[in-house]
């Protein structure tokens, strides 16, 4: 990790981002590059003003970072739509990742429109972490959703390019379905039966596990395996919270349109709602 892209908008919950960022950049030794988008959408007269006034505000906490935190950090004022310029500048940029603090719930921009994280992400940049936690310490350990997709593969090797699993403990966590169990529940079924198929289920989870992450070449600290009871998202932030991680790593399939819409994806639930900070990966561009 040798930059990190960090938007603010100068609230609280872009301080967040900003937080996590300089403890990253002091970490890694890595810098930091700012960048804060004025709506041009506007009159000349209001745009200018706000430009001037955000540049003097980036600029003092750049300076602040530097010489207080003593990380190397620049700043950027962008005119133009926040989630457009968010991914140019995400394009252009030479950062190995893009930290944004945590969305606003608005129900129906959520739903039809997607946040600017969301956005990004679709868009195949870079991986995004969305700063929902107070931070206020390094990454201690991190949790890894695996679904034994090319997601979860492009999520492993994200871990180990940023290097996160240098600093912190990493686990997985696979949520396998046991898509007869409701079924045999309603059913005439016994206990026992149920338990014996869910075992069988479990076993067959267990070995497709570690075929998946034997190809990998990545050895965690602890692996969880969790039948899926209610959502995946909601197991896999569950399990963050029972085994004590500050950070949860997800895959993307960067499905856009209709498909994205209807179906939604486990990645999209868990950002928005997850109670720490999440790394969102996004799938391989390709060339």
């Amino acid at each position: 990790m040798k930059t990190i892209l960090v938007a603010t908008d100068f609230s609280t919950r872009s301080d967040r981002a900003v937080r996590r960022a300089t403890l990253l950049a002091k970490n890694f030794g890595a810098g930091i590059s700012l960048i804060h988008v004025v709506d041009d959408d506007r009159s000349k007269r209001i745009v200018d003003a706000e430009r001037e006034s955000a540049a003097m505000l980036l600029s003092e906490q750049a300076q602040s970072l530097r010489e207080i935190d003593g990380v190397h950090c620049t700043a950027n004022v962008i005119l133009g739509t926040v989630s457009e310029e968010m991914i140019r500048a995400a394009a252009a940029s030479m950062a190995d990742v893009l930290v944004v603090g945590p969305h606003r719930h608005q129900a129906f921009q959520d739903v039809f429109i997607g946040t600017t994280a969301e956005r990004i992400i679709r868009a195949r940049r870079l991986p995004v972490l969305v700063a929902n936690g107070v931070p206020a310490n390094s990454y201690r350990h991190v949790l890894v959703a695996v679904d034994l997709s090319d997601c979860s593969r492009n999520a492993l090797r994200a871990v180990a390019g940023l290097r996160l699993d240098s600093h912190a403990a990493v686990s997985t966590v696979h949520v396998f379905d046991a898509p007869a169990r409701s079924y045999m529940a309603l059913g005439s079924a016994s206990s026992h039966d149920v338990e014996d198929y869910l075992a069988r289920e479990e076993a067959r989870a267990t070995e497709d596990l570690a075929v998946f992450m034997r190809d990998q070449e990545f050895v965690p600290a602890r692996q969880v395996l969790k039948a899926n009871e209610s959502s995946t998202a909601h197991v896999i932030c569950a399990t963050a919270r029972d085994v004590s991680a500050d950070l949860i790593v997800v895959g993307t399939r960067g499905r856009t349109g209709v498909t994205k819409l209807l179906l939604g994806s486990v990645a999209e639930e868990v950002l928005h709602i997850a109670d720490r900070d999440v790394l969102a990966v996004p799938p391989t561009r390709l060339a």
